[in-house]
C-alpha cells in the first residue's frame, strides 16, 4: 500500500496591475513569466516544445475535430498577444524600450523541472513531476515564490507594472481559474473506473482541503460563505473541457508518457491551495485510492457510492460549513461529506495493513484524525485546513465590526488571503506567525525553487536546462539539444517518468559538461 506515484500540480495565478486594474492580463502575464526566465539562466531561456502535445485526444475513446474545438482547449498552440510588444506602452507609464518579438518568453522551462507559462490570460506554474505527497508540496510552495519573485524582478525594470499575484480560483466576477492535479495511472485501469471511483471522493474531499470562499454563486451574488472556490463552477459530470462547462472528471487522455503504459488523471476541479496541510492530503489520499483500484483492492461498498446527482452533491457539500449536509446516493441512502470519506480512509486502512511505507502512514493517519475533528468540531482544524482557517478569521472581523456576509470587507479580506506578497497576503502573515502547520522549511522551498526532484525524469529535465546552454526546447517527454556542429536538432527521448532520475543519470551529467558527449554516451546507452 502507497501513496507513492508520479504526480504533480499546475497553478494559475490571478493577477492584476496595482495601479492600473483594467490592465490587460495576458499582457501583464507575459512580462511577468519573461522577466523570470530571463534572470533564472543566464542564457537564452528553453522554450516550450510543442511536439507530443495532444490535447482534443478523449479518454472516452474519440478525438474531438479540431475545428469544433473551444479556443481554451487548444494548448498545443503557443499564445499570442495583441498588440504584438509584450514590453510595449503600459497604461499610465512611460514607454519601455522595444524589444524584438524573439525576446518574448511565453513559455519556459525551468532548472527545477518546471514549466512556467501564460495560459487563459494568467501566469500558469506546473510542477515538476514528484513521486510522493510531501514532494508535491515542496515545489508547488516552490512556485509560489517563483511567481513572487517573477513579480519582483518585472518592477525594477522600468516603465513595467507593479504586479500582484493571487494564489486562488475566482475573481469574484464569475471567472474562475484552475488549480489541477495530475496523476499517472496503469493504462491497464478502465477510464470509467476511475471516472466511477473518484468522482464521489473529488466531491467530498473539499471538508479537507477546499480554500474557502467569501460568496455564494459564480459571481458570488448572494451572501454567504463557502468551502471550495471551484465548486459552484462545476457543470457536468465528464467532459474534456477545463474552463466552459467544467466537469467533475476531465477526460483528456495526454499522459505526456509511454500511452500504451500510462495515462495521465488530469483533476480540474480542486481548489489553490496555500495551506500544506491541505495540499498533502488533497494529493495524498487521492494517490491511495488510486492504488487500490489499479491493485484491484477497491472493496464492494466504495463502488456502491455512486451520488444521485453530483453536480448538485458539489455545490452541496461546499455550501454547508457544518459539515453535516446529507447527499442523496444513488440506492437512496443519505451520507454526509464526512461519511463518505471515512469510508474511502476504510477501505485505505484495510488494504494498508502493516505493509504502508511512512508516508502512507502519516497521510492515513491525518486523513483519519481530520475527518473525527471535521465532525466535533470543525474550529479544531484551523491550523491544518484552509477553509476553516480562513472562516475564523472572517467570523471574528465579522463579530469585531458587525458585518453581514455582504460586506466589502470581508471580500477584501478574502482577496487579500492569497496574495503571494508577504507583507501583503494574510495566509503568509498567518505561516510566519506560526499560527498555521507548515510540512516544508524555508530551506527546503529553496532548493526546490532552483532543482529538480531527484526520482523523476525530471532531475534530467532540470539538470540538462541548468547545465547545458545548448538546450533549445524542452517538454515533459523530451529535451531537444542544439548541439555546434551537427545538422539537425537532435531529440531526446524521455517516456518513461520513473527513468533520468539521480540515480539513473546523475553520475553520466557529472562526466560530461559537453553536450555533445553526452548524447553521444546516452546514444551508447551508458
Amino acid at each position: 500500500m502507497s501513496v507513492h506515484r508520479v504526480m504533480g500540480i499546475e497553478t494559475e495565478y490571478g493577477i492584476v496591475d496595482i495601479a492600473d486594474p483594467a490592465a490587460n492580463p495576458m499582457l501583464m502575464s507575459a512580462q511577468v513569466v519573461t522577466a523570470y526566465a530571463g534572470a533564472a539562466r543566464s542564457t537564452s531561456p528553453v522554450l516550450w516544445d510543442y511536439y507530443s502535445e495532444d490535447p482534443l485526444n478523449d479518454a472516452r475513446g474519440f478525438r474531438i475535430d479540431r475545428a469544433s474545438a473551444h479556443a481554451s482547449q487548444l494548448t498545443d498552440e503557443e499564445p499570442t498577444l495583441d498588440p504584438p510588444d509584450v514590453w510595449g506602452t503600459v497604461t499610465n507609464r512611460t514607454r519601455a524600450p522595444e524589444r524584438p518579438r524573439s525576446d518574448w518568453t511565453m513559455n519556459t522551462v525551468l532548472t527545477n523541472g518546471a514549466r512556467f507559462y501564460v495560459d487563459h490570460a494568467h501566469p500558469e506554474y506546473s510542477g515538476p513531476e514528484a513521486t510522493n505527497p510531501l514532494d508535491v508540496v515542496r515545489w508547488d510552495r516552490a512556485g509560489d515564490e517563483i511567481a513572487l519573485r517573477a513579480t519582483r524582478l518585472l518592477s525594477q525594470r522600468p516603465g513595467m507594472p507593479h504586479i500582484a499575484l493571487y494564489k486562488n480560483n475566482t475573481d469574484g466576477k464569475g471567472a474562475s481559474y484552475g488549480t489541477h492535479e495530475n496523476y499517472l495511472v496503469a493504462r491497464q485501469v478502465p477510464f470509467d473506473d476511475i471516472a466511477r471511483l473518484l468522482t464521489p471522493h473529488f466531491l467530498t474531499r473539499p471538508v479537507y482541503c477546499g480554500a474557502g470562499r467569501v460568496g455564494l454563486g459564480q459571481n458570488g451574488q448572494r451572501p454567504g460563505f463557502q468551502i471550495s472556490q471551484r465548486a459552484d463552477f462545476i457543470e457536468a459530470e465528464v467532459g474534456l473541457e477545463t474552463t466552459l462547462r467544467r466537469p467533475i472528471i476531465n477526460t483528456r487522455d495526454e499522459p505526456h508518457a509511454n500511452a500504451d503504459k500510462y495515462r495521465r488523471l488530469h483533476v480540474i476541479v480542486g481548489d489553490a491551495n496555500l495551506l500544506q496541510v491541505s495540499t498533502y492530503l488533497k494529493v495524498g489520499t487521492t494517490a491511495a485510492i488510486l492504488w487500490l483500484l489499479e491493485q484491484g483492492k477497491v472493496p464492494e461498498y466504495l463502488w456502491e457510492l455512486t451520488l444521485a446527482d453530483p453536480v448538485l452533491s458539489a455545490t452541496t457539500v461546499s455550501h454547508d460549513t457544518t459539515c453535516t449536509a446529507r447527499l442523496r446516493l444513488a440506492d437512496g441512502r443519505e451520507l454526509t461529506a464526512i461519511e463518505i470519506q471515512r469510508l474511502y480512509a476504510r477501505a485505505v486502512r484495510e488494504a494498508a495493513g502493516e505493509q504502508a511505507d511512512a508516508q502512507t502512514t502519516d497521510v492515513l493517519r491525518r486523513w483519519e484524525e481530520t475527518l473525527d475533528r471535521l465532525e466535533q468540531d470543525p474550529m479544531q482544524c484551523a491550523a491544518q485546513v484552509e477553509w476553516i482557517a480562513k472562516l475564523r478569521l472572517l467570523d471574528a472581523m465579522r463579530a469585531r465590526d458587525g458585518l453581514q456576509w455582504d460586506a466589502p470587507k470581508l471580500a477584501a479580506l478574502d482577496l487579500q488571503w492569497s496574495d503571494l506578497r508577504p507583507e501583503r497576503g494574510i495566509y503568509r502573515r498567518l505561516e510566519a506567525a506560526g499560527a498555521v502547520e507548515t510540512l516544508i522549511t524555508e530551506e527546503e522551498i529553496e532548493h526546490a525553487i532552483h532543482y529538480p526532484p531527484a526520482d523523476t525524469r525530471a532531475y534530467f529535465r532540470g539538470e540538462c536546462v541548468r547545465r547545458y546552454p545548448q538546450v533549445s526546447t524542452a517538454n515533459w517527454d523530451a529535451i531537444i539539444f542544439d548541439v555546434p556542429g551537427e545538422a539537425t536538432l537532435q531529440r531526446v527521448p524521455m517516456p518513461e517518468p520513473t527513468r533520468g532520475t539521480k540515480a539513473h543519470v546523475g553520475e553520466l551529467l557529472e562526466a560530461h559538461e559537453d553536450p555533445g558527449a553526452l548524447l553521444q554516451a546516452l546514444a551508447g546507452g551508458e
